[in-house]
């Protein structure tokens, strides 16, 4: 298991430097090109979803190339105002909810919705925090799931990390 989780770590790592070519540091609120963003959280999705499930390298490195390149079709069908809620409802969540608590957003002018949940919430040495989140994005009744992490800036407001 701890191989799979390396490896695992390996391919996310590769796949968050991959997206830092266009876009360091992109703040929460600012996710830039939305197929990046999908392709990102899709690809970590899917190596997480194999490693949990017992999958082997195979398996793994299967689940991110196709959570990629699901989750990059996916982000390329969200809206500026779907993107917008998102961005809207991922500060406020990260900011006032409760781990294990989701907040939804949903769009009716094109019927996307989702929603994302605090899971962890870390300190760090300088009393900053930190918080890892799930998020799921439902378009035309498929619903995508990604994972991350984003620490608060002394400005308040929350950087992906």
């Amino acid at each position: 298991m701890l191989k799979s989780m390396k490896l695992v770590s390996a391919l996310v790592l590769v796949a968050g430097l991959a997206s830092a070519c266009t876009n360091t540091g992109t703040p929460i609120d600012q996710f830039g090109q939305k197929t990046q963003l999908g392709a990102v959280l899709g690809a970590t999705g899917g190596g997480l979803l194999a490693a949990a499930t017992g999958g082997g390298s195979t398996g793994i490195a299967a689940g991110v190339l196709l959570g990629g390149l699901t989750g990059g079709a996916l982000g390329n069908s969200l809206d500026n105002e779907d993107r917008r809620l998102m961005k809207r409802t991922s500060q406020r969540a990260l900011e006032t909810s409760r781990t294990g608590v989701s907040t939804p957003w949903h769009n009716p002018d094109s019927g996307r919705s989702g929603h994302i949940t605090p899971t962890r919430t870390i300190e760090r040495a300088d009393g900053s925090f930190c918080r890892e989140y799930q998020q799921t994005i439902t378009i035309d009744g498929k619903e995508e799931r990604g994972f991350g992490k984003a620490c608060r800036q002394p400005d308040g407001s929350w950087r992906t990390a």
